[in-house]
């Protein structure tokens, strides 16, 4: 039985879940270990404060409760993500090194393309189920997740104007297949995800309501943030000198 408690532990009553911190060693380290070598990196730049405040962010999904709520709601482990993925990759990627015009058109696609694919990926049933019987399938998912997302970020709000169509292009396509997988859970008439069927009663959600609130934390808010960025493009794109191609 030990072998299939999740990694957050047991699915959490409402009375215990602020008690209920990820106090991993190894987590605590690692993170320690990323997040102190990268705002090194860029400690004299204005955008320290904007880096320690992703990994701030991402360490609080991993330790505050949100952990052990995502085990007993398929809503909180979509909060978690979308908190990584929306919040902290974002603010991450933003002191990650400019990369030059060469290939920038295939480094979008190629991100693009590899966030599209794990983000289905780890939401469809039998991967999803996964995580919760195997800590290395659990963190398989969040590596993936976050670091392809930090990647397709870096690629979108980093972008030089002459790679502004590709980063527009990029921005766009990301936002209508996150919206679409989020409508796709928040309107299907059956509960997919059997791990939640019997966690979710004690926080006053039938296994359906709490898919259908997790799918709308994706759709709306994945929409939103990735057409801003979009628009974001657009402007340099009108703002670029006449004449100028895209590389």
């Amino acid at each position: 039985m030990h072998a299939l408690i999740p990694y957050c532990g047991v699915p959490p009553l409402p009375s215990d879940i602020l008690a209920r911190f990820n106090l991993d060693p190894v987590l605590i380290g690692i993170l320690l270990i990323l997040a102190g070598m990268h705002v090194r990196s860029v400690w004299r730049s204005p955008l320290a404060g904007a880096v320690a405040s992703g990994w701030l962010i991402a360490a609080a999904a991993f330790i505050s409760p949100l952990c052990a709520l995502s085990v007993a709601l398929f809503s909180a482990r979509i909060g978690q993500h979308m908190v990584l993925i929306l919040i902290a990759a974002p603010l991450i990627a933003l002191g990650l090194p400019r990369r030059g015009s060469n290939g920038g058109r295939w480094r979008s696609w190629t991100a693009a393309g590899a966030f599209f694919g794990l983000l289905w990926f780890w939401h469809m049933p039998l991967p999803y189920e996964a995580t919760f019987t195997s800590t290395p399938v659990y963190w398989s998912m969040h590596a993936t997740l976050f670091g392809s997302a930090i990647l397709l970020w870096r690629e979108i709000l980093l972008h030089s104007s002459e790679q502004a169509f590709e980063s527009l292009a990029v921005g766009v396509l990301s936002s209508m297949q996150m919206g679409l997988l989020g409508a796709i859970l928040a309107l299907a008439g059956h509960p997919l995800f059997a791990a939640h069927l019997l966690t979710t009663q004690a926080w006053g959600f039938t296994p359906l309501e709490d898919q259908q609130l997790g799918g709308a934390l994706m759709w709306v808010p994945g929409i939103v943030l990735f057409l801003w960025t979009s628009l974001r493009s657009l402007q340099r794109v009108w703002s670029r000198p006449a004449g100028a191609r895209p590389a």
